[in-house]
C-alpha cells in the first residue's frame, strides 16, 4: 500500500480531546488533581466558558455545557463504553491512590497469548470514562503479520525471544 493511501492527512499525532462539563471547574479540579494534567492558556477570543489543559502529551478541551442539566448522568461503569485510556507504572498504585480518593472504579483483565493487562475504568465528573492500564504489556501486531512495534520495545523483545519472530523496530532499521 502506498504512504499515502495509509496517512492520506498526513498525521503526526492526537492533539485534544474535547469534553462537554456539567461544570467546568469540577472537571479542571479532576483533571488536574487526580490525573495530573495542568491547565493552560487558552484563546481569549473564544465567547465561551472552557479551559484547556495538557498532560502526557495531550490536551483536554473542558466546555461548559449550555445545558448541564439535560446531560445525561452516567452510574455504571461500563469498560465497552467510549473512554480514554492512560498507561501506567503501577496499577497497585494507582488502585491504592483511587480508593484513598472514594473514586469508585472496576477492575478487569485481558489476557493474550499468556500476556496479562490489567486494566482500571472509572469515570470524571461527568460521567466520561477514564481507563488506567500497563498496556504496554501487549504488542501491537499488525493484521498484515509481522510485529512492526510495541509499546514497549523490552516486551517487544521479550515476545520475540518465546516466539523467535524477528524484531522489526527503530534498531533493526538503521543502515549499515
Amino acid at each position: 500500500m502506498k504512504d499515502n493511501m495509509r496517512n492520506p492527512f498526513h498525521l503526526k499525532s492526537l492533539n485534544h480531546i474535547s469534553l462537554l462539563c456539567r461544570s467546568v471547574e469540577e472537571s479542571i479540579d479532576f483533571y488536574q488533581n487526580v490525573l495530573g494534567f495542568v491547565p493552560i492558556r487558552r484563546p481569549g477570543s473564544f465567547d465561551f466558558d472552557g479551559a484547556w489543559l495538557f498532560g502526557y502529551g495531550i490536551g483536554i478541551h473542558l466546555l461548559q455545557s449550555e445545558d448541564p442539566e439535560k446531560m445525561p448522568k452516567k452510574h455504571e461503569i461500563n469498560p465497552k463504553d467510549n473512554h480514554i485510556s492512560f498507561q501506567c507504572e503501577s496499577m497497585g498504585a494507582v488502585e491504592k491512590k483511587l480508593k484513598e480518593m472514594g473514586i469508585n472504579h472496576v477492575r478487569a483483565m485481558v489476557e493474550e497469548g499468556g500476556i496479562h493487562v490489567e486494566q482500571l475504568f472509572f469515570h470524571d465528573p461527568d460521567g466520561f470514562m477514564i481507563e488506567i492500564c500497563d498496556c504496554d504489556n501487549l504488542p501491537v501486531i499488525p493484521i498484515v503479520g509481522e510485529v512492526a512495534r510495541s509499546c514497549s520495545m523490552v516486551n517487544l523483545e521479550l515476545l520475540q525471544q518465546r516466539q523467535k519472530i524477528p524484531l522489526v523496530g527503530p534498531s533493526s532499521l538503521r543502515r549499515n
